[in-house]
């Protein structure tokens, strides 16, 4: 797993630190059931406080990303995934609703949007 966090990102680390296991949850980069780092050994990795992993491993847990078994370790777990992404699409569609209310409005075509929305998404994946 590579975490990278900025100290002058305007996010606090446990912030950063969390977003960034959510993701690789959603991505598929870390599956259920894999055994994440202990405490002690992923603050050393990243060089932060051991109570910082422990409020992103408390949070994550209380959100249904992981599940701690004592004497085990802290593991990924399927609970809140299909909610989360649920709720990023519906982000997504709440902002192709204003794009689509603007691109009426300045009088651009359906078919010249899409021709826009084909063309940015080919740029970002390329990034």
């Amino acid at each position: 797993m590579n975490i990278l966090i900025s100290n002058v990102s305007d996010k606090p680390l446990y912030q950063q630190i969390k977003e960034q296991i959510k993701d690789a949850i959603l991505k598929g980069e870390l599956a259920e059931g894999v055994l994440l780092p202990s405490i002690r050994n992923f603050a050393n990795d990243l060089q932060v406080s051991v109570l910082t992993i422990r409020r992103v491993y408390d949070e994550l847990e209380q959100e249904g990303f992981i599940a701690s078994q004592a004497g085990r370790g802290t593991f990924v777990s399927a609970g809140n995934i299909e909610l989360l992404r649920d709720s990023k699409r519906h982000l997504v569609e709440i902002q192709l609703q204003e794009a689509i209310h603007n691109a009426k409005l300045f009088g651009i075509s359906k078919d010249e949007l899409n021709a826009m929305m084909d063309i940015l998404y080919e740029e970002e994946e390329t990034k």
